[in-house]
């Protein structure tokens, strides 16, 4: 592919992961979510990934009505692109998960390439019981080992079906090579349309880890399997963010941070926001001589329908 002349940054401001015992600037009710959502766009994110949860006990939520407060207060303050999350839970059905992007038909929403073994019960062994903010934090980080995150051929061709009337376009989320293949598959049978964009996730516990011949290979086959057919960003977890994101900016890819990936600014410091290490990784970018894309140059390269056209 040629090299793209803009840097797209996604600021993936809460998740479904990371527990509001982990870290104070995680937001979890409407107010905050909303706050750093707008303060990560004004920081530079032309992209918001946005899931929603309980704002009376941080827990995930794929209920609408915990989207409703926060969705309209984001683009009235911001010309920021909404990407919508379509995996906000490891245990519901793909219907239940679809259900935020067929009520508000956002520009974007995530899509999970292939069923896996996601955990994140390692984080449970760092806090003591009596550390926990919540009842139901403890038993969700630790019991994670033993889910698996369902994404069938079937759930991704129901989801591609249900969503295709409102012009969405997919955040393709790649855990490892097998779901370039998975998505390969699915562009040949007519499920997706050209540029796809692909994320490619590296340091979740049941995918590739993150290091940076990996990114190189994901890279390589996905040039191998879609030609110039496709744009690209990188997701590093945990410590991996900022490392992967510097050196995706200058493989000429795209790259994402946020508070649902990494709770740190830097090695054993936490953040405090979201807007705080888009600010970082936009100096980087920038201080390696990259510019860093607008909202409405992310539309024009990711081929987006415009937040004119969204229901929120």
């Amino acid at each position: 592919m040629a090299r793209q002349k803009k840097t797209i940054i996604t600021c993936a401001v809460t998740g479904a992961i990371h527990t509001p015992t982990m870290s104070n600037a995680l937001p979890y009710t409407y107010d905050d979510i909303a706050q750093q959502a707008v303060e990560a766009a004004e920081a530079g994110a032309s992209i918001l990934h946005l899931h929603a949860r309980n704002p009376e006990n941080g827990s995930p939520s794929v209920d609408p009505s915990d989207f409703a407060p926060f969705l309209p207060r984001i683009k009235q303050a911001t010309d920021a692109v909404v990407n919508l999350s379509t995996g906000g839970s490891l245990t519901l059905s793909i219907q239940d998960r679809i259900t935020p992007a067929k009520t508000f038909s956002p520009e974007m929403c995530s899509m999970n390439m292939g069923s896996m073994n996601f955990s994140f019960h390692p984080l449970a062994n760092r806090y003591r019981d009596d550390d926990w903010k919540f009842d139901w934090e403890k038993d969700y980080v630790a019991n994670s080992d033993q889910n698996i995150f369902r994404n069938t051929f079937r759930d991704i061709r129901e989801a591609a079906e249900t969503l295709a009337p409102h012009d969405i376009k997919f955040e393709h989320e790649c855990y490892d090579v097998g779901h370039l293949y998975n998505l390969k598959f699915c562009m040949d049978i007519g499920l997706f349309k050209a540029p796809i964009f692909i994320q490619f996730i590296f340091g979740i516990l049941g995918g590739i880890g993150p290091e940076v011949d990996n990114l190189i290979f994901m890279k390589r086959t996905a040039d191998r399997l879609f030609g110039d057919d496709y744009r690209w960003s990188v997701l590093g977890a945990g410590g991996a963010q900022m490392s992967l994101a510097t050196t995706a900016s200058q493989m000429g890819g795209n790259i994402r941070v946020g508070l649902e990936d990494s709770l740190f600014i830097s090695r054993g410091n936490l953040a405090e926001s979201n807007a705080q290490q888009v600010s970082k990784i936009r100096r980087i970018v920038e201080d390696l001589g990259n510019q860093v894309a607008s909202p409405e140059e992310a539309r024009e390269i990711l081929d987006l329908k415009g937040g004119d056209r969204v229901a929120f």
